[in-house]
């Protein structure tokens, strides 16, 4: 590729044709401040804080959307930009609630992060008429406090282009603009599917999930109550970094601790719930695939899909697997087998679960979701509501020691832990599939060409005299496009693995938010990926049907995949939803 060289600070510095003054500067370690920018997403140049002056230009200009020319020289540091960065931000405090203290991103908010380093004390000084604190809390997963909006659209930016739905935007002219949904609708009266996306890029307190943490400390302490937590996959490849563990660290020992010292009664782990899904989800394809049933059979994993599927591709539900997730199969098993076993009154039991996941909260209050006449879960918490309830405890997170989880159900073998990661779900389910189907033990239980983080995978297996024909995709501007393929007849599977976020939940809606400079720079959702490919490698265990738990379970209750107890608890439905 061609490079260009220009002089950055008066320092020459060769960057690729076609590079931004933002990018040529990050070769040169040099790291221009940005609100509004996400490469590929949203580069439109409309804070104005990443301004620098080049020579021969009129006024100063938008790094992030700039491009380099030959023999261009750029200044990054003179006093002339940091005055501008200064005034924009100080304009931009002018109308924002700057009650920090109270607000759950402080210490991890980027508009405070620049104000510190640009060195805004007096923000008041532009003070004048604010956009006024309107709360909108009427979807089941977050909250949006438009008087903490910076209107960098990021949030519009992912919705549209990421995820391809495009439920919010921006409303009115001037300074009455604001980011809301069509005709001022609440965001739980549109289509919005609770993936997240737009929270996990927000980079102030405007967009924030529902917490439910004192409800949970209030069940814990509830002497009546036998209080249970069980932990998603990606959970533990994220939660450190709430903690200042380099991104992709393995937190799982001191998860089970820290939960363990909250005071839930047991610490279980999703991962035995994700090897019962496989047990059923494979027993579902298998009996699809041979008794004519609907193909392809899509998966049901992750409930922004499901929900995206109900709204936007309502002919398909009939393929979505009608098993639950594995979030809610745990609830199921743990207040009807886990109660009966521990002697405990299902109405006794308050099931938690910690999910990287913010449409869990609307998946909890779906209909079919209770399989004991209870909710099978009653509540559920992201990554980062799991990182402020143990500050909120005051536990030392990062001194506590590893422990594991309680049996039996935090009992969880290799092919459930990689449900976390974007082609985990498929690759876990084939091991299973294959070895039911030929009867033989596979010579690699590896599925590589599933993995990896590209938005849409396909692949073809020879299985017992048949080619199985496969496709994942994550997020849901990528689902869309799979979809269209296989409706108009261009492409032809006998399964389909959809996750809602982009890499699957390691990218999670509920996950710890970085900032943007780190997003555009740093691939997260692979280092978070990476830790459970590695557990799942080093796992004794990594086939689903080897679970020891599992077989005791199918053994002592509920008889075989698919049975009659199997589908009244672990099985749900599905409703054909509109558009709004």
């Amino acid at each position: 590729m061609e490079n260009v060289t220009i002089k950055i600070n008066g320092m020459e510095v060769s960057a690729p044709k076609g590079s931004t003054i933002l990018e040529a500067a990050r070769l040169a370690h040099i790291e221009i401040p940005t609100l509004c920018f996400l490469k590929e997403i949203n580069e439109i140049g409309a804070c104005r804080v990443c301004v620098v002056e080049v020579k021969g230009a009129r006024s100063l200009v938008a790094s992030c959307v700039y491009p380099i020319n030959e023999g261009m020289e750029v200044w990054t540091n003179t006093p002339k930009v940091l005055d501008s960065r200064k005034k924009t931000v100080q304009l931009l405090l002018s109308n924002h609630d700057r009650k920090c203290l109270s607000c759950v991103r402080s210490g991890n908010c980027e508009l405070q992060q620049l104000a510190r380093e640009l060195g805004v004390e007096d923000e008041g000084y532009y003070d004048g008429a604010k956009t006024p604190s309107c709360i909108d809390d009427s979807a089941a997963h977050m909250l949006r406090d438009n008087s903490k909006c910076v209107l960098c659209r990021r949030c519009v930016a992912v919705c549209e282009q990421v995820q391809g739905i495009g439920v919010i935007g921006a409303n009115e002219r001037g300074f009455r603009t604001n980011i809301g949904s069509a005709f001022e609708m609440g965001l739980g009266e549109t289509s919005c599917v609770s993936c997240g996306q737009c929270i996990a890029v927000c980079p102030t307190g405007a967009l924030t999930e529902k917490s439910c943490i004192d409800d949970v400390l209030a069940a814990i302490h509830d002497p009546s109550k036998h209080v249970i937590v069980q932990t998603a996959p990606a959970v533990r490849a994220g939660l450190g970094e709430e903690f200042g563990y380099p991104i992709g660290t393995d937190v799982e020992g001191k998860m089970a601790a820290a939960l363990r010292r909250i005071g839930f009664d047991k610490v279980f782990d999703t991962n035995f719930s994700a090897d019962l899904t496989i047990m059923e989800e494979a027993h579902e394809f298998l009996h699809r695939v041979q008794n004519g049933g609907v193909l392809p059979l899509i998966t049901s994993c992750s409930p922004g899909w499901v929900k995206y599927c109900e709204h936007y591709f309502p002919d398909m539900t009939e393929n979505l697997s009608s098993c639950k997730s594995p979030q809610q199969m745990f609830g199921a098993i743990a207040k009807s087998y886990y109660a009966e076993k521990m002697g405990i009154d299902p109405k006794d039991i308050v099931s938690v679960s910690v999910m990287p996941c913010t449409a869990k909260k609307f998946e909890i209050g779906r209909p079919d979701e209770d399989a004991t006449g209870y909710p099978d879960v009653d509540y559920t918490m992201t990554t980062r509501e799991l990182a402020r309830m143990i500050k909120k405890v005051g536990l030392r997170f990062t001194q506590l020691p590893d422990e594991k989880f309680d049996e039996p159900l935090g009992l969880g073998t290799g092919a459930a832990v990689i449900f976390g990661a974007t082609g985990g779900v498929m690759e876990a389910a084939l091991r299973t599939a294959v070895e039911t189907l030929t009867g033989e033990e596979l010579p690699s239980v590896d599925f590589t060409e599933v993995r990896g983080t590209e938005g849409i995978k396909e692949a073809t297996y020879h299985v017992a005299g048949m080619d199985v024909k496969v496709a994942v995709a994550s997020g849901l501007g990528n689902a869309r496009k799979l979809l269209n393929l296989v409706k108009n007849g261009e492409a032809d599977y006998h399964f389909i693995e959809i996750m809602g976020c982009p890499g699957g939940c390691v990218n999670g809606g509920g996950q710890p938010q970085q900032p943007g400079h780190v997003r555009n720079t740093t691939d997260i959702r692979g280092l978070r990926a990476k830790v459970l490919y590695d557990l799942d490698k080093n796992n004794p265990i990594r086939k689903s049907h080897e679970n020891p738990a599992i077989k005791e379970l199918y053994a002592t209750y509920l008889g075989e995949p698919g049975s009659e107890k199997a589908h009244h608890l672990l099985h749900t439905t599905y409703v054909k939803r509109s558009v709004n």
